[in-house]
């Protein structure tokens, strides 16, 4: 994350008159000093709004522009929602490049900086690391790959997006594109826009691989864990999916998928200059750069099928989660063929992404579809022996894939950067601490790192990473299969193209059918199963291939009615594949689900009751706390009217709830006092639906040598119990006061706002251009209304439900969505964050579909038109 160092700051100030009694001259005097300095900042404030409107899209009239074959008309809501129609497809993606670059065109040049690993060339050498480990990675080069291996039809649709994109930038340049060029023109006056290309749009498909890769961090938590802690006290940390107890989205039949599944389980600017820092930890920078920060990543998809609804036709929610972000990830827009044809087949409306073409989550005019990560483990972590420039692998020495980049730096020299490769990937220690830390001290054995004993050669150690994302796939024409399928079928061949991120794909369709499909390239391990880092050295612990794809699970018109899929286990441990023991622990899921029983045996269901379910607040773990304090008091009068409140509550974390403040500070408190607190060795304390189990079972084993803490003097549950309530107390009245009806969870747990770039430039008047907010929130970690935030850190809202969309597959005009902030990424346009109120308080706005519903809600019509 970029991160800024003090930097110079302007004072300015007027000479003041001191008394009307001075006299008519003096007075005179200071009123035509005050009358210039007016004018002066009359002047000023004028150029500053005309910067910031320059770059404002046009909306209206007609442009004439290189590149189309035939008229498009792009229709703008009040929201700014464009839908696009054109008669033929690559003028459809033509236009919607040029409406991406017209709204957002920074994001997308940030976006494609941060893919290649380029951010030095616009923020100096403070970005070096992050850059070193992208290009480590190697990001840029896979979409390439991918880009060189597009069957024609679907390259043209690239090759006419970029088109769009540079014939918007052929008449806007600097700041006409976007404000932030003039702000980076203080620092980088010699910074030069670049045309886009179908790579830059490909290469983001893996930065949000990146984003929902799942469980790197954990692998390393583990491995870190292991020079410290016993495998008992680790397995304890990180136990299995509760089976039990929560539901998986596909039991599985047989040992084979062939066959079609059943569904769920029952249960002064001017002069400024900006420096950047680097950040504390480079896997969390490239993280929160791709859109992804901390607690809470994951995502909610359900369907429920006609035989529940009051239509008699299925609905379809979805709600991806992802790190806070201005502006939001997602762009919505309408696609529509003027004429279906098969050479321009398009009508599809929902979510994508700036830079890339096509709809990666909506609905066509037959079928919807939603995405939740599916949490398997797709990174595995490999010890490597190095002698050399050579590695040990099966007892031989094998020459390092090597190659040589060049790191262009503004405002200093280049930096040559050596990458080297093994037969299992990238080199990566040497780019991070963690990594570092397992090179140089990798405790083998059973009790150790690697996943079984194993003997290693001669040499240094080193770690490379295994990540399916850097085998070129096919995901980027995966995108258009979705957005043009016609049923069931056509829907699994799109999946099969999913390649990366791997994500569980919901469907329903104007036929009444619901279905589910995994896609994506799922690894068959060898002797390990990837929890832990593996002995590169031996080839028995390679990927063996991928799943293949009529094996992976799927299911179509279960007869419970519903499908749900909120990164829970997909199926049970009867599969015959291994997929990850990092499941997330099915806390939402297991919610939904009752939620859809509650509803469904009330009466029959309807969009407002999906929304309501993305809405729902309750905090399973306030209801654990308030059972496990029914008889702890401390003897102090505050904490213990405090333990009355939580006691009384219905464990809602509404923002304005009282309770709920408490609630989740005293898990806060608790959490951080059994494992982090005085401990010799802490244990992490990342993933809240894993903490959740872990202390949900403690609760229920006194005798745990958790609950005794000698650097706190505390020995035995009860005693830890008391000690947290009481702290908890003191903690939320230093935040918001000893009075408890003036407790509110949403103030502590809200939500701000802030650009990725220059909203973090340590200058206080430039964050004012792009940050808004704060927005007291509901909800929070492994809630359904899922606002994620971290333990140990602060309450404040970092991960959220980037959008919310419910389909009404009985009239798709019945549908509605909502995303994070607005169409617009240019601050101060009526569209930049107008959406915010509305998805603050869970409120989905009309989506209209069919022409006739487009024309009644358009504001603005822009006619695009071929130059010649």
């Amino acid at each position: 994350m970029l991160k800024p160092v003090t930097a110079p700051t302007t004072t300015q100030g007027t000479d003041q008159p001191r008394t009307r009694s001075v006299g008519r001259i003096v007075g005179a005097t200071v009123f035509g000093i005050v009358a210039g300095v007016t004018v002066v900042a009359l002047i000023a404030a004028g150029f500053v709004v005309w910067t910031i409107q320059r770059s404002f899209p046009q909306r209206d009239g007609t442009v004439a522009v290189q590149g189309l074959d035939r008229e498009v008309t792009v229709q703008r809501d009040d929201l700014g929602i464009p839908t696009i129609t054109a008669s033929g497809s690559d003028d459809l993606f033509f236009a919607q490049g040029y409406v991406h670059a017209q709204d957002r065109f920074w994001e997308m040049d940030f976006r494609r900086h941060v893919t290649s690993g380029r951010l030095s060339e616009l923020f100096g050498a403070s970005q070096l690391e992050t850059d070193s480990f992208l290009r480590t990675l190697g990001w840029r080069e896979v979409a390439a790959a991918e880009v060189a291996a597009l069957e024609p039809r679907i390259a043209s649709y690239y090759d006419a997006y970029a088109e769009g994109v540079n014939a918007y930038l052929a008449d806007h340049d600097g700041a006409d594109a976007s404000l932030e060029y003039a702000i980076l023109g203080l620092q980088n006056a010699d910074y030069e826009i670049e045309p886009w290309t179908p790579e830059d749009s490909v290469a983001w498909l893996k930065a949000m691989a990146w984003d929902l890769r799942s469980n790197l961090e954990t692998e390393s938590e583990r491995a870190l864990l292991a020079t410290t802690l016993t495998p008992e006290q680790i397995a304890g940390l990180y136990p299995d999916y509760p089976y039990d107890r929560h539901p998986v989205i596909v039991p599985t039949l047989s040992s084979t998928q062939s066959a079609i599944a059943t569904g769920p389980a029952d249960a002064g600017v001017a002069s400024a200059s900006i420096e950047w820092t680097e950040a504390d930890d480079v896997l969390q920078a490239v993280s929160a750069l791709v859109g992804g920060a901390g607690e809470g990543i994951g995502s909610n998809s359900w369907v429920v099928s006609g035989d529940l609804t009051e239509t008699g036709m299925p609905l379809l929610a979805n709600d991806p989660h992802l790190g806070a972000a201005l502006p939001s990830v997602w762009h919505q827009v309408g696609l529509r063929c003027r004429v279906a044809t098969e050479s321009c087949p398009f009508d599809v409306s929902g979510f994508g992404f700036s830079g890339v073409p096509g709809v990666v989550i909506g609905h066509n005019s037959r079928i919807a579809w939603g995405f939740t990560n599916l949490t398997t483990d797709v990174t595995d972590l490999y010890l490597e022996k190095l002698e050399g420039e050579s590695y040990w692998r099966d007892g031989q020495l094998i020459p390092l894939e090597e190659r040589t980049e060049t790191i262009r730096v503004a405002g200093g020299d280049d930096v040559e950067l050596r990458i080297r490769s093994t037969g299992n990937g990238p080199i990566v220690s040497g780019l991070t601490p963690d990594f570092d830390a397992m090179a140089a001290d990798p405790m083998m054995g059973t009790d150790g790192i690697a996943a079984a004993p194993a003997t290693p050669p001669e040499g240094e150690y080193a770690v490379s990473l295994k990540w399916t994302a850097l085998t070129p796939g096919t995901t980027a024409a995966s995108i258009f299969a979705l957005n043009v399928a016609q049923d069931f079928d056509a829907f699994r061949a799109a999946a099969a193209q999913f390649s990366v991120p791997a994500q569980n794909l919901v469907y329903a369709d104007v036929d009444g059918n619901i279905g589910y499909q995994t896609p994506g390239m799922l690894p068959i391990r060898g002797a390990g199963d990837g929890s832990l880092p593996q002995p590169g050295w031996d080839s028995a612990y390679a990927w063996q291939g991928f799943i293949p794809f009529e094996e992976l699970p799927t299911s179509f018109n279960p007869a419970s009615g519903y499908i749900v899929t909120a990164n829970n286990a997909i199926v049970t441990e009867t599969f015959p594949y291994f997929l990850t023991d990092d499941w997330d622990y099915g806390w939402r899921a297991a919610r939904i689900v009752d939620l859809i029983q509650r509803k469904s045996a009330m009466g029959e269901l309807t969009v407002d009751d999906m929304r309501e379910i993305q809405a729902d607040n309750e905090f399973v773990m306030g209801r654990q706390l308030a059972s496990a304090y029914m008889d702890i008091e401390t003897g102090r009068r505050g904490p213990d009217a405090a333990l009355d409140l939580l006691r009384s509550w219905d464990a809602q974390n509404n923002a304005d709830s009282d309770a709920a403040a408490y609630a989740n500070v005293l898990w806060d408190e608790l959490v951080t006092d059994l494992f982090v607190a005085g401990r010799e060795a802490p244990a992490p304390v990342t993933g809240q639906g894993r903490l959740f189990l872990v202390v949900d079972e403690l609760l229920e084993d006194p005798a745990s040598e958790w609950w005794t803490n000698a650097e706190l003097d505390i020995d035995g549950r009860d005693e830890m119990l008391a000690y947290a309530a009481d702290r908890a107390y003191d903690r939320l009245v230093a935040m918001q006061g000893d009075n408890p009806t003036k407790w509110n969870w949403g103030s502590l747990h809200a939500l701000s706002l802030t650009s990725g770039t220059f909203g973090s430039s340590g200058i206080a008047p430039i964050e004012m251009l792009f940050n808004r907010g704060p927005y007291p929130v509901g909800g929070g970690t492994s809630v359904t209304n899922a606002t994620g935030w971290n333990i140990g850190v602060g309450f404040e809202t970092v991960t959220v439900p980037s959008m919310r969309m419910v389909v009404d597959l009985s009239d798709f005009d019945e549908s509605g969505w909502n995303h994070l902030t607005g169409a617009s990424g240019h601050a101060f346009h009526p569209n930049y964050v107008d959406q915010t109120p509305a998805w603050q308080r869970v409120e989905l706005t009309p989506w209209a579909f069919s022409p006739t519903a487009v024309d009644a809600a358009a504001t603005h019509t822009l006619t695009l038109v071929p130059a010649s």
